[in-house]
């Protein structure tokens, strides 16, 4: 399979809540596995089905315990069981929050490469 990611994905160990702002009167709040992440977007898995191309508000907590206050669009979607795979891209994440994912990438990296992780 080609791979067509621009920027390279992280695991996170971490969840967020979104809420669908398509409707407003009908708020849906879940929490996510996040699988990975990365400066411009991320993959997640969720029980309750979400709609492609449909913007969510979403509340990542990275793993400075930090919480991003972020919106991020459905891509793709994978039905895996029970439980749904999506891709997502962050809509409009302001310069601070993509310099924090893209300053993880690089530490974790650089302790790739000495072997500590």
């Amino acid at each position: 399979m080609e791979e067509r990611r621009k920027s390279k994905r992280l695991e996170l160990e971490s969840k967020i809540i979104i809420k669908s702002l398509n409707n407003p009167g009908e708020q849906h709040e879940a929490i996510i596995d996040i699988m990975d992440a990365s400066k411009s977007g991320v993959g997640f898995n969720c029980d309750l089905p979400l709609t492609i191309g449909t913007i969510y508000e979403a509340y990542l907590t990275i793993w400075t315990k930090e919480v991003l206050h972020t919106f991020i669009e459905i891509v793709r979607i994978e039905k895996k069981g029970d439980t749904f795979n999506y891709g997502a891209t962050f809509v409009g994440m302001p310069g601070m929050d993509v310099s924090r994912i893209s300053i993880y990438d690089t530490v974790n990296s650089e302790l790739e490469k000495q072997g500590k992780k």
